[in-house]
């Protein structure tokens, strides 16, 4: 029995989905679904295994996209739609679309110039980009690809001096703003990618060199590594208002799905909340990001802007989130699909395809503008 539903989980892991014949080039893509077989055919299994898990039984990475199916639309009819505005102002920026590229570390495994080769897709497609602490190219260059000023996810060391270090360098980088990550400070059982390294018969220490990890992060050159930490299970609201205190950058947290968290993150002064499960990567909740939303949302009350991510695939995805309260999306995995499988061509059709897919619905559903897509559009 226990046999059986280990090979029922195993079968269920996005790491072994079927292969089908994946497309040869970024134009050929219908939607962005079809990127992730053409990573996995240009990935080694173990650097496909870290992008593709979630945690323990991978129940959270399912439930992000399964929420989606709960939320029904209630498109309008016989309204003159020939004409779209799809631009935001988010913390002193226009964005031409609500759609920004989320923070993904390590995007060396996908491309050898990962971060940079996405930046300039991001730049390319005006789209908003927030670079990793866990970064594998300088945020100086990072910067200079966007052509616009990037966002910066930051993990707070378990020294305060650190987390200084970091946030001064961004500020130096030219960051508006900063997104503090609060929901991996615990650990977390990624089973998916161990069971991934059982397929990679390369020997990891090559150019994953023990005890080096990060000695390969442009974020910490010049750095003491010595007993640091990028996790601070220590963390508490204060130290939210610490960090807001020691820079001029807004300051979002990132990683709360609750309503009493973002309470919290309103009177801790956090100039705004991005709804997260790190992709499935933090807590196995069970919990789709889109069903935390509209608590999160409520108990903001307007005060700051909520933005969200996980499971985002589709345009329809897009505008269900707006319709309950979010001012953005945040995209991860499919952009590094189309990274990983054809470099900045890759990410710029991704956005594309999303881009087009969401102003599409928007037409449909019969909302001109941003601030026409309200709750009324959507039904629980």
């Amino acid at each position: 029995m226990h046999r059986r539903r280990f090979l029922e989980w195993l079968a269920a892991s996005p790491l072994l989905a079927q292969d089908s014949d994946p497309i040869s080039k970024p134009e050929e893509a219908i939607n962005v679904l079809e990127f992730e077989a053409a990573a996995k055919k240009a990935l080694p299994p173990a650097h496909f295994g870290y992008m593709a898990t979630g945690v323990d039984a991978d129940a959270t990475l399912r439930a992000n996209r399964e929420g989606f199916s709960k939320v029904q639309l209630r498109p309008r009819r016989l309204v003159d739609v020939r004409t779209l505005d799809t631009t935001a102002t988010l913390f002193g920026s226009k964005l031409d679309h609500p759609i920004v590229l989320a923070p993904v570390g390590n995007q060396g495994a996908f491309q050898p110039q990962g971060e940079l080769l996405a930046a300039r897709a991001a730049g390319a497609k005006k789209t908003q980009v927030i670079l990793s602490t866990m970064t594998n190219s300088r945020i100086e260059d990072v910067a200079k690809a966007a052509d616009r000023p990037i966002w910066y996810q930051l993990y707070a060391t378990n020294r305060w001096e650190v987390t200084q270090h970091l946030l001064q360098r961004a500020e130096n980088a030219g960051c508006p703003v900063v997104a503090l990550t609060v929901d991996t400070n615990s650990g977390r059982r990624t089973d998916t990618l161990e069971l991934s390294k059982r397929f990679d018969k390369r020997p990891c220490a090559s150019c994953h060199p023990e005890g080096q990890f990060l000695r390969r992060k442009a974020m910490f050159e010049g750095i003491d590594h010595k007993g640091l930490s990028t996790g601070n299970p220590g963390m508490d609201w204060k130290f939210v208002e610490k960090l807001r205190g020691a820079t001029k950058m807004k300051v979002l947290v990132k990683g709360l799905e609750v309503g009493e968290d973002a309470r919290l993150a309103c009177e801790s002064g956090a100039d705004g909340i991005i709804v997260s499960n790190h992709g499935a990567r933090a807590t196995e909740t069970g919990r789709g990001t889109i069903e935390c939303l509209p608590e999160v949302v409520d108990a903001v009350r307007g005060r700051v802007p909520v933005l969200i991510d996980g499971g985002f695939r589709r345009g329809t995805d897009i505008f269900k989130a707006l319709a309950l309260g979010a001012s953005a999306v945040c995209v991860g995995r499919p952009y590094i699909w189309g990274l990983a499988a054809f470099g900045q061509p890759g990410v710029e059709r991704v956005i594309d395809i999303l881009r087009a897919e969401f102003e599409l619905v928007m037409r449909q559903c019969g909302t001109r503008n941003l601030a026409a897509i309200t709750r009324e559009y959507v039904k629980l």
